[in-house]
């Protein structure tokens, strides 16, 4: 790769992380907290780019004659295509397509680990959390308290209802793993696939191992800034 094209990609790298700072996308990624790391790094690339450029720039003394060597140059300028893409076009959150193709949060039951919900408004917790309390003592904690849960739709589910889910995830995307609750007794038509929603219901016991929720009110929703649980 010559000099030229690899300050260009280090130029470019640095924009893209920049960028995805200033409109909050790196959220799809990574932890929100490694954000200002992120700006850090872009501002530093950029201006290692930048000194790279103005020194490729400088009126060069020799002259390449050599095809091969102009073949290497030409593939090494198509390795910018996927940074010039990133930069134009930044691709969404996990979704609905790899909570079945992925690890899926597991919960167990142990010793009694939750209190008992105090009694009032729907209380919002994590899909997480919500498995959790359905794993321990039988989801003895819900009572009759009636719980707040947001995520985005996986499938159009069977007669039992459908699911929802949300992503975990311990420092970026690549280590993703979903939490997944069915919802049942959804009033009007169900909502669309990776359509986010928060619904309000009650614990229900399930016939298998899934977390389930009978609900009384599902409200479409935009996708929150930060996916991730």
């Amino acid at each position: 790769m010559s000099e030229d094209v690899r300050a260009t990609t280090v130029l470019l790298v640095g924009a893209m992380l920049i960028k995805l700072f200033i409109t909050d996308a790196y959220a799809r990624y990574v932890r929100v907290g490694m954000g200002w790391w992120l700006l850090v790094a872009g501002i530093l690339l950029v201006a290692l780019g930048l000194a790279s450029v103005v020194r490729v720039l400088r009126p060069a003394t020799l002259t390449v004659h050599d095809d091969d060597h102009n073949h290497s140059l030409r593939i090494g300028w198509l390795l910018l295509a996927p940074v010039v893409a990133l930069l134009l076009v930044t691709p969404p959150s996990l979704g609905s397509f790899g909570v079945d193709r992925n690890a899926a949060v597991s919960v167990t039951s142990g010793g009694r680990t939750f209190s008992t919900l105090p009694a009032g408004p729907p209380v919002t917790m994590t899909l997480l959390e919500y498995g959790e309390r359905v794993a321990d003592q039988h989801g003895a904690s819900f009572g009759s308290v009636s719980v707040r849960l947001t995520g985005f739709v996986v499938d159009a589910g069977d007669s039992a209802g459908f699911r929802i889910a949300r992503y975990q995830i311990a420092c970026c995307a690549a280590d993703a793993v979903a939490s997944v609750v069915r919802v049942t007794g959804a009033p009007g038509d169900r909502p669309a696939r990776d359509q986010w929603v928060t619904i309000v219901g009650g614990f229900q016991r399930s016939a298998d191992d899934m977390p389930q929720i009978a609900v009384t009110g599902v409200t479409p929703i935009s996708a929150p800034p930060d996916p991730y649980e």
